[in-house]
C-alpha cells in the first residue's frame, strides 16, 4: 500500500481516457508505433546492438557503385 506504487485498475483507466481524449482515436495507432519503435531502439541500445543508418547506408552504395564499375 505504498503511496507511489503501481497504478491500480481506475488509474490505469482514467490515463487510458486522458489519451484518447487528448490524441483521437485516428491517432492512437500512429502513437502506439512510435511507442513501439522507441522501446525497441531503447533496448538495442542498451544491449549495444545499435548501428549508424549512415553506416548502412554507405555500405550500400559502396556496393552499389562496385556492381555498376563491373557493369562497365
Amino acid at each position: 500500500m505504498g503511496a507511489f506504487g503501481m497504478p491500480g485498475g481506475w488509474e490505469i483507466i482514467a490515463i487510458l481516457a486522458v489519451v484518447l481524449l487528448l490524441f483521437g482515436p485516428s491517432q492512437l495507432p500512429k502513437l502506439a508505433k512510435t511507442f513501439g519503435k522507441s522501446a525497441k531502439a531503447l533496448k538495442d541500445g542498451m544491449e549495444g546492438k545499435l548501428a549508424d543508418d549512415d553506416d548502412e547506408d554507405s555500405k550500400e552504395s559502396a556496393k552499389a557503385e562496385k556492381s555498376d564499375k563491373g557493369a562497365e
